[in-house]
């Protein structure tokens, strides 16, 4: 009997127990779901972070690249550049509020927005040069939410543990190649957009210097438009002397040495084919001296002359040439340079002295770009910008 008087209060005490363990896993439940929702919180905001620093430093490279296009120095390139990549930043939201980026005016290595030269971007331990102010071609971002900026994200259900807030940052590079050592195929199998006719050497460099040219054409670069009227850009006639002497300019074989008129009239309206670039190994690159050797053609054939005027205004690249050894067909130019350009006018009938392609300086975008790591191989030739890390 004493022992079945004991039995109800064992029952008791067992469901005590039980209830008080099952309000321990309760809490420790909610405790598992609390930090459930709040780490799945910071991990997404992590991820909008890091899109939002990607955005920043592709939105400021492009800026810069803008900028030094249109003659800009290096220092009001890097300024616009940095206010567009602040409202890149702010147009993407972590945790539902745009961020505000330290655009390090005084562009301090160690600061949020860095610019700087990169001479290898497939290289991840590259210098990251912070004093060669003219040849900078990349752009650090760090954007971040702390306690020095932004705030902090608040944390929701993990307070009740005493964890009230996280802190998160991203960091992107987006950089573009300034400094062009020759073109391969490019990945998506696109054309290039490389012009067959070369320039000599000399003419290029005093059109550079701006002691060479003329100007009497003006380029709208919002309605794309050519019009008459000088814009303060230099232009040089393309278009060969005529003679067909070694030294003179005129059109380069990319692809088969047998070019016809019609392989001449698509490069100039479409680009340089894959099939083309496969005839020189798949790129066109400057040897370790510096120079490519093409066959070409002292002449430009009347042919191409609506080829020519239908990309009026279009950029293009063209090659410089050095020297050119043969006459006529049988020529052998030596390619040491890269040019960026637009052509302006086109007449291609008419007496001798009338004809000219005329060009001016442009920047020009180009796929499949090979990166130089000296100077003075190429002038207003960029790749595409690109994030590298």
């Amino acid at each position: 009997m004493q022992l079945l008087a004991k039995h109800p209060k064992n029952r008791l005490n067992r469901r005590g127990a039980i209830t008080i363990l099952s309000a321990v896993l309760c809490m420790v439940l909610l405790g598992m779901v609390a930090f459930a929702v709040d780490i799945g919180y910071v991990l997404s905001s992590k991820e909008e972070i890091q899109r939002t620093a990607d955005a920043a430093a592709l939105a400021a490279a492009w800026e810069f690249a803008d900028r030094i296009n249109d003659g800009y120095s290096s220092a009001d390139a890097q300024c616009y550049a940095r206010n567009e990549g602040c409202t890149y930043a702010n147009s993407n939201q972590v945790g539902n509020l745009g961020l505000t980026l330290d655009t390090n005016n005084s562009n301090s290595a160690n600061g949020d927005m860095v610019f700087g030269y990169i001479n290898d971007f497939s290289n991840p331990n590259a210098p990251f040069d912070t004093t060669s102010f003219n040849r900078f071609n990349a752009v650090k971002v760090k954007v971040r939410r702390d306690e020095t900026l932004n705030g902090s994200l608040p944390l929701f259900f993990a307070r009740v543990f005493g964890v009230n807030k996280q802190s998160v940052f991203a960091e992107a590079t987006a950089a573009l190649a300034r400094d062009v050592n020759g073109f391969e195929i490019p990945s998506d199998g696109s054309w290039l957009d490389i012009l067959p006719i070369a320039l000599d050497y000399d003419t290029w460099v005093d059109w550079k210097a701006g002691t060479y040219g003329t100007d009497s054409y003006t380029y709208n670069k919002e309605s794309g438009v050519v019009s008459g009227g000088g814009d303060g850009k230099l232009e040089v006639n393309l278009y060969p002397i005529g003679n067909g002497s070694p030294g003179n300019r005129g059109m380069v074989d990319i692809g088969s040495s047998n070019n016809s008129t019609n392989d001449i009239a698509r490069q100039i309206l479409h680009g340089i084919s894959p099939d083309d670039l496969a005839h020189h190994g798949g790129k066109l690159e400057f040897d370790s001296s510096g120079k490519l050797y093409l066959n070409g053609d002292t002449g430009i054939s009347a042919g191409v002359k609506d080829e020519l005027a239908s990309i009026i205004g279009d950029p293009r690249i063209i090659p410089i040439f050095e020297e050119v050894n043969g006459p006529g067909n049988n020529a052998i130019y030596t390619i040491v340079a890269w040019q960026g350009i637009r052509i302006v006018d086109v007449k291609l009938t008419g007496p001798m002295s009338k004809k000219h392609v005329t060009i001016q300086m442009a920047p020009a975008v180009g796929r499949g770009v090979i990166p130089a790591t000296t100077v003075g191989g190429s002038s207003y030739v960029f790749s595409p910008v690109i994030l590298i890390e």
